[in-house]
């Protein structure tokens, strides 16, 4: 049945008893579930009871446990991808991975279960399945952890109808801590409708290294504060949906200029540097986090020779010991280069499966081959490397997770015919869109080119075709601009594209040129189009430092995305339909990186007229009254002092009908920092308030 060690399925017999008895043991308070049968074991605590399945298991069901990987397949019993089920397990169909190897988790990807990208009902149904077989005799009797790296924007496995999200540096740019814990509850109730249990997300990475290759926009920013706070606010929504969320890359991956997915990434900063890495991971502990993810990449200043995937004193010393994280630590993928790029130390999977253990991993995720991984554990125990004892601590810890967490329930499964009230429904759309559009950071606006007039504006809408334009091209005809669509595939335009848009460009107002981390044919583009005189205005669509290579562009305006939400944004910045709002979550350095362009924080904005204020004198001095407005970009001064909006009284007269002072109210209205006053708007109102007939107040 298994190409485990012999002697290693000595516990089969047991397992199955195991099983059983676990899913009777946890009474009904432990997963929230009602009706639960009593049994002989209900005056246990669930600790007690824990600790009893845990000690019937054998060492192979230890491993199983701990080990999370991906299945190929629709449906627990499909084989219609079963060649590669026969490559990595040696059997046909996902039912009899979870069998044969007794597996604690599965993890989703598009491509090897396909239906969850678009089908979310079918996600469901394999969720269903998948658990079905897991609480079945044939093998462990737990529910599983049911796992996705569903970040939003460039991360995300499900899509529509789920809920296209922009993604985490858009995110960053709108500093809202209350729309970050929005987007953790759509994840986590969408997720959640449809069976998955653990998000590996969100990315606390504080990506402070333009040139990051793996990281870049599914950063939050390069603020370690700001970073800590959207991050606690992400994961606090989404674990009230009883999804886990799951902090990563610990100690992180932000100031990396290799991509651990090929190879290995060495950060020399020192210990001060690397705590403010710390900041998100740290506050995500204190906040309740339940799984932290390791990072393949090696930090001097704690471990020069392992990569924190592997290192005892990160995972455990700092991790564990010093940062007093006591949930779930996961690898990330055993799959990735960086473990196979190591200096000095050739590891095959059986190696990295048991340094991972021994480092302090609780989970072995996705390891390329789990056969080789169980053998690679069950060495490392006879050579005295790892014990018994260490397994079922992480055991322990995975089970009583799934407890706590309402994983390990009487029926794990979801109901099928509620997915569709939940997934991509009009509020969670809405709060994507409202991301997408506090999002949008104008970084350069020059001659006030923006906004364009519809109906009046003719639009040439070209770019990389790895930035989609064609997404943006038909919002612009919709919202009544005259567009001229002209695409291409690839990330680099080719010289006959270049042409022909140049060639184009003269017979419109304006030229929209959607960016993608500009390389020099896309900066070739722009520039050439810029020489025809027509004005360019480029929506860069992935990382925020295109502008430092896009001198003559007119107009920049960052988005972090290229979905739908991101281009719905950037429509209406550009329509003057909002006011862009979004402020840099990273420094953007000057084109040789010797300078900082433009710092964090840094936004454009169109100029705001004040609303204007409220006075009203009325017959009776109790009713005087004077109203501060919202308004875009402005505050107001009362009297010389900075108030708030809202609605106020005017002081009473003093005794003896003496007017004071107080009773003449004059209202300033003054730009807030980054912001500016259209020319000619009226800034200030006065009025003396009377104790009888009313006056009238005067601009």
């Amino acid at each position: 049945m298994s190409a485990r060690t012999s002697g290693a399925r000595a516990g089969v017999a047991l397992s199955l008893g195991a099983g059983l008895v676990l899913a009777a043991i946890v009474p009904a308070a432990a997963h929230g579930h009602s009706g639960h049968a009593p049994s002989s074991h209900e005056d246990r605590s669930t600790e007690d009871r824990i600790t009893e399945t845990v000690e019937a298991m054998s060492i192979d069901e230890l491993i199983g446990q701990m080990t999370w990987t991906r299945v190929y397949g629709n449906s627990a019993d499909d084989d219609s991808m079963a060649a590669e089920n026969q490559q990595y397990y040696g059997v046909d169909t996902p039912a009899e991975v979870i069998e044969k190897y007794d597996l604690g988790g599965v993890l989703y990807f598009a491509w090897s279960n396909p239906i969850i990208e678009g089908d979310p009902v079918g996600a469901a149904e394999l969720s269903n399945g998948l658990q079905e077989v897991s609480t079945s005799e044939a093998a462990s009797g737990i529910p599983l952890a049911i796992t996705i790296d569903q970040e939003g924007g460039i991360v995300a496995r499900m899509t529509e109808p789920a809920t296209v999200l922009p993604g985490n540096m858009a995110l960053g740019a709108t500093f809202d801590s209350d729309l970050a814990h929005r987007q953790g509850q759509v994840l986590g109730s969408e997720l959640a409708a449809v069976g998955v249990n653990v998000d590996f997300a969100p990315v606390l990475d504080v990506n402070t290294n333009p040139d990051n290759p793996v990281i870049g926009v599914r950063s939050m920013g390069a603020d370690p504060q700001t970073v800590a706070d959207l991050g606690v606010a992400q994961v606090q929504g989404m674990q009230s949906e009883g999804i886990a969320a799951t902090a990563k890359h610990f100690p992180g991956h932000g100031d990396t200029d290799v991509d651990s997915h090929s190879g290995l990434p060495i950060v020399r900063y020192d210990r001060e540097t690397l705590d403010q890495h710390l900041v998100p991971f740290q506050a995500a502990i204190d906040g309740g986090i339940d799984m932290i993810m390791t990072a393949h990449i090696i930090v001097e200043a704690i471990d020069a020779q392992m990569p924190g995937t592997l290192s005892h004193d990160v995972l455990t010393g700092l991790l564990r010991e010093q940062m007093g994280f006591d949930g779930l630590i996961t690898t990330d993928s055993l799959g990735m280069g960086a473990l196979k790029d190591i200096p000095g130390h050739p590891l095959d999977d059986g190696d990295i499966a048991a340094l991972a253990i021994q480092a302090g991993s609780d989970i072995l995720l996705k390891s390329p081959d789990v056969d080789a991984s169980f053998a690679g554990v069950h060495e490392a125990i006879e050579a005295g490397d790892l014990t018994r004892e260490r397994l079922e601590s992480s055991v322990t810890r995975i089970l009583a997770w799934k407890a706590e967490r309402g994983v390990w329930a009487d029926d794990p499964s979801v109901p099928v015919d509620a997915v569709l009230d939940t997934v991509g429904t009009d509020e969670h759309l809405a709060t994507a869109d409202e991301i997408g559009e506090r999002a949008v950071t104008m970084v350069r606006n020059e001659g006030d080119v923006l906004p364009l007039q519809p109906g009046r504006d003719s639009v040439l809408m070209v770019g990389a075709g790895s930035a989609w334009p064609e997404r943006m091209g038909p919002m612009l005809i919709e919202r009544g601009f005259e567009v001229t669509e002209d695409y291409e595939d690839g990330s680099s335009p080719s010289p006959g594209y270049r042409e022909r848009a140049v060639a184009e460009a003269a017979d419109h107002d304006v030229v929209v040129f959607a960016s993608n981390n500009a390389n020099p044919a896309q900066q070739e583009m722009v520039a050439a189009l810029a020489e025809t005189g027509t004005p360019v205005v480029v929506v860069a669509t992935r990382n925020p430092y295109d502008v430092n290579v896009l001198p003559a562009a007119d107009a920049v305006l960052n988005l972090y995305g290229w979905f739908e939400p991101s281009f719905h944004g950037a429509v209406a910045a550009i329509a003057g339909d909002i006011n862009p709002t979004g402020l840099l979550p990273v420094d953007v350095p000057t084109a040789d990186g010797s300078q900082t362009l433009f710092p964090i924080g840094f936004g454009l904005h169109y100029p705001v007229t004040p609303a204007e204020p409220e006075l009203l004198d009325r017959h009776g001095r109790e009713r005087d009254r004077y109203t501060v407005p919202e308004s875009q970009g402005v505050q107001y001064l009362v009297n010389g002092e900075v108030t708030e909006a809202g609605t106020y009284q005017v002081p009473r007269s003093r005794p003896g009908g003496r007017t004071d002072e107080n009773r003449v109210v004059t209202i300033v209205a003054e730009p807030l920092e980054g912001w500016e006053l259209a020319e000619g708007a009226t800034t200030e109102w006065t009025m003396e308030f009377t104790t009888g007939r009313p006056g009238h107040g005067h601009g």
